[in-house]
């Protein structure tokens, strides 16, 4: 990798290195010197997963998992057994997430790494800084204005730090575009063209969980597409300024299947308990008994707290949407065209970046087709999980392809580790426990890239309801998302 040799970001916004030093303070090494950190979870579904292996795994040298913590003892039960698996001595301490700042208190808490539903980040974060803990938290920050308002405030109290794990900058394929754009062979930056289309397996899997209710997600523009506007963000170096959105629920929902004649449908898709497996699959149901480790979470543990993962993607109450576009204008000039659907027939994704001096563009196709394959079926996101296919006309894989004006088009290389996102997760959960080293990528995130991305988000949600472009400084998020104060 080589360093930037031309910045293309805007002549107000801080350098590279600048944002990666904030950025390696935040995922710093362990709190306690020559120990290991102290470390609680809180929120035991599927996301939690990947962090207990690791503690447990290649970084139970600097970390100590002391407490699980969920207000469904069923899930939290169930990593308890997986612990045991992985070789812990016995069973880690439970205890109530209302309890959270005292148990903090109690048992000298470093970090608290949070894996909750979305609009619980805020509180979470927040009581967990002002009880003396840093916070790692999954995409995204949160889900609205206050929340940034509340967390930025948190922050500034206390001096404490908040990761937010954004593993897509890790992934080799996302690297490499960045490697490009900061070498400056394409030049200034001016425009980004970027589509992310989710398939009728991994998109329908976020119309039938808590995820379909924009009170509990932000829907897709900050739940999912934070992710995306973080790449954006940390591709170009800018800060985002204004947005328009525009968008809907086109294809999931009581309406649209009406409007198709597709017939009454059940609310779930696990039957009852007694009864038999149908030979016939509805590609848009999911049956939790299927799965094993679905099962065992949460279709074992509804009695607990009522939460059904499987509801039907075309039942009522749906309030997020399925069809989305934005642009988004940066403080530094260059704007960004961006879509996304969640009903597509293959999922993955196509960047272009535009400079002064040539462009670049990245195509990514996690699935080729989503067929009557259960195999295909039960592999809800092929990012996390790569998934072989023989398909002869679009083809798993990756290309980065980049042409000067006035030269011809080469590609780009990208060498792919082990593991989720191209090797991608190890990356960051190495940041994550051991700290960060140089990085002249600056893919280290600090809270300041959780807010940036999730304003984009925010202020989309706020175009959707008015019709009209949104200023994110009239966002009032608490802090200049350019000088970081």
């Amino acid at each position: 990798m080589v360093n930037t040799a031309e910045s293309t970001s805007a002549p107000e916004a801080r350098s590279e290195a600048a944002h990666s030093t904030e950025a390696a303070a935040a995922a710093g090494a362990p709190a306690r010197q020559g120990g290991k950190a102290r470390i609680a979870l809180i929120g035991t579904g599927g996301r939690s997963e990947m962090y207990i292996r690791a503690i447990f795994g290649k970084h139970a040298d600097t970390a100590e998992l002391v407490a699980f913590s969920d207000v469904n003892p069923g899930r939290v039960e169930f990593y308890q057994k997986l612990i045991q698996e992985l070789g812990a001595p016995g069973p880690v301490a439970a205890f109530d997430p209302a309890d959270l700042t005292a148990f903090i208190q109690a048992n000298t808490i470093d970090r608290v790494v949070v894996t909750t539903p979305d609009y619980t980040h805020a509180d979470y974060i927040v009581e967990a800084l002002r009880a003396g803990a840093d916070v790692v938290v999954e995409k995204p920050l949160t889900i609205d204005a206050e929340g940034c308002r509340r967390i930025t405030q948190a922050v500034h109290e206390t001096g404490r730090n908040v990761v937010v794990t954004f593993n897509y900058r890790y992934s080799p394929r996302n690297s490499a575009l960045k490697e490009i754009i900061q070498s400056g062979v394409i030049g200034k930056v001016t425009s980004i063209d970027f589509s992310w289309v989710l398939d009728t397996v991994h998109g329908a899997d976020y119309f039938r969980r808590w995820h379909r209710e924009k009170k509990n997600s932000g829907g897709l523009l900050i739940h999912k597409a934070s992710h995306h506007f973080d790449l954006v963000n940390w591709w170009i170096d800018d800060v985002p300024e204004r947005v328009f959105a525009s968008g809907g629920l086109k294809f999931y929902g009581d309406k649209n299947a009406a409007e198709r004649g597709l017939g009454p449908r059940p609310e779930r898709g696990t039957p009852d308990a007694d009864a038999p497996a149908t030979a016939e699959k509805d590609p848009f149901t999911l049956d939790l008994r299927e799965d094993e480790r679905l099962k065992a979470l949460f279709l074992d543990n509804e009695h607990y707290d009522g939460y059904r993962r499987d509801q039907d993607v075309f039942t009522g109450g749906i309030t997020i949407e399925d069809n989305l576009a934005l642009v988004v204008e940066y403080q530094g000039g260059p704007r960004l065209s961006y879509s996304l659907n969640a009903h597509s027939p293959w999922e993955g994704y196509r960047v272009a970046v535009n400079g002064t001096e040539g462009r670049a563009e990245l195509e990514v196709v996690e699935r080729a087709a989503v067929t009557s394959s259960t195999d295909k079926k039960t592999v809800v996101d092929p990012s996390a999980t790569p998934i072989e296919e023989d398909d002869a006309i679009r083809r798993n894989g990756e290309r980065l392809v980049v042409q000067r004006h006035w030269e011809a088009a080469y590609e780009v290389p990208i060498v792919n580790g082990e593991g989720g996102h191209g090797g991608g997760d190890e990356l960051l959960l190495s940041d994550l426990f051991n700290g960060p080293g140089e990085d002249p990528l600056g893919r280290p995130s600090g809270y300041l890239d959780g807010l940036r991305s999730v304003s984009v988000g925010i202020a989309g949600n706020r175009s959707l309801e008015s019709s009209l472009p949104v200023r994110i400084e009239d966002l009032d998020l608490g802090v200049d998302l350019r000088r970081g104060n």
